[in-house]
């Protein structure tokens, strides 16, 4: 399975100024796969330590960071030498032992001739409750579900791939039938690799969902396990009502739908759980497109899931109405479609905002590349109807504005139309 995040890791390996590295992401996104495929094809050791009950490894870091001495009982715990420059040490889990991630610090000021990445499912939940290390001393970078483009190179249509990435749209309009095709697809099984392995290696949709809702219940029962009694029931409630407060016309985050009465407020802690374990993606409304786009956010979110698949699982849509098309699934279509669209923005490393105005006019995501703020419009078909893009054009003068539909790559003066497929891989062009 082709992970472009591959690319990152190799740069961090060749840096002259590496740190240890911190893998974020959600659980069963492929974080564990994808370090040993990289110590096992990048380095001529791999030193792999798994956190998850070892009581061995929480002694070891208990009594000082002593780094010879902690390299010493890595290689009694993995039978292996261990070699700077040469071998890759994995820590999985480590947010079960929280003072191997205080150890980072040493291994970079006392040892950096070690390379050495942390990974867990759950880090960014123990990054936030005071697990900390000074800042400037890691790395770090997120693992998410595979993108559109993965998800073709997973299914063994590494050719269409390609041509996405090369931007070759006059080619990418001839082969559109199974671009689309293949999006349906991707709607339906989403990146979570297991389900892509699944539907590669049986092409069963049934056997899809069956792993789909294996990966929910590993999700609600790490809710039981790891969050208080007083918390637990405000997480469960966010996150059973997401295709709820996706599936309304107004998709900004209304806690009225989970409990009448109640107050943004009453859910933050929650909603920052959900995020900080990797299972929703929070993009907050800016009332003005200006550098840093952050500065002119309201309060105001939506919140989106972190896999489309799995967003098509809780909302029990089967694959027929996917697949086939269906009048009466012609609402949820759009949340599905901004869902995807969202997840695509922030898997290529763009963060994306929501713009309206009190005129009640809405942009579905903008987002800053190269220096430039891009207002994006997310279109579930072809219907291509809607006076928001242009007002907020008229308004603000974007370089460019940009729409993403079922349409084929058109230039069109201020509006350029990306179709869905490629949204994930657009960039500006040099000349523009």
């Amino acid at each position: 399975m082709k992970r472009y995040i591959i690319d990152e890791l190799i740069s961090w390996k060749d840096s002259r100024r590496r740190k240890p590295l911190i893998m974020q992401g959600a659980r069963q996104v492929g974080k564990t796969w994808l370090l040993k495929f990289f110590g096992e094809n990048y380095f001529p050791d791999v030193a792999y330590i798994d956190f998850h009950n070892n009581e061995r490894m929480r002694v070891l870091f208990e009594n000082d960071f002593d780094i010879p001495r902690i390299i010493e009982g890595l290689q009694i715990e993995t039978h292996l030498k261990i070699v700077p420059n040469e071998t890759l040490i994995i820590f999985d889990e480590v947010q079960e032992v929280p003072l191997a991630i205080s150890s980072l610090k040493y291994f970079y000021e006392n040892a950096p001739e070690y390379a050495v990445i942390a990974a867990g499912s759950l880090l960014g939940v123990a990054l936030h409750k005071g697990v900390s290390f000074p800042v400037g001393k890691v790395d770090y970078i997120n693992l998410y579900p595979l993108s559109y483009c993965e998800f073709l190179e997973g299914v063994g249509e590494s050719e269409l791939a390609n041509v996405l990435l090369k931007q070759d749209w006059k080619l990418i309009t001839a082969f559109k039938s199974k671009y689309i095709e293949y999006l349906k697809k991707y709607y339906f099984v989403g990146g979570m690799p297991e389900s892509v392995v699944v539907y590669k290696e049986e092409g069963n949709y049934d056997a899809v969902r069956k792993v789909q809702n294996n990966i929910l219940l590993a999700y609600r029962n790490d809710f039981s396990k790891h969050i208080s009694k007083e918390l637990l029931a405000k997480v469960h409630a966010v996150w059973e009502n997401i295709p709820r407060q996706l599936s309304r016309e107004q998709k900004r985050f209304s806690p009225g739908i989970i409990k009448n009465g109640s107050r943004v407020k009453d859910y933050e802690d929650a909603l920052q759980w959900l995020i900080d374990a990797g299972l929703i993606y929070r993009v907050e409304q800016i009332n003005n497109p200006l550098i840093p786009l952050k500065n002119y956010t309201t309060g105001a979110f939506k919140i989106y899931l972190h896999d489309v698949g799995l967003l098509t699982c809780m909302a029990e849509i089967e694959a027929m109405i996917l697949l086939e098309g269906n009048a009466i699934f012609k609402e949820f279509k759009g949340s599905l479609t901004e869902n995807y669209v969202c997840g695509e923005l922030i898997i290529h490393g763009k963060k994306p905002y929501y713009w309206s105005s009190e005129r009640t006019a809405e942009v579905d995501f903008v987002f800053k590349l190269n220096g430039a703020v891009f207002p994006l419009e997310a279109k579930a078909e072809e219907n291509l109807y809607g006076k928001s893009l242009r007002f907020y054009s008229e308004k603000y003068n974007p370089v460019l504005a940009l729409r993403t539909s079922m349409r084929d790559y058109r230039e069109d003066g201020w509006l350029t139309n990306i179709p869905l497929y490629g949204i994930g891989v657009w960039e500006t062009q040099e000349d523009n």
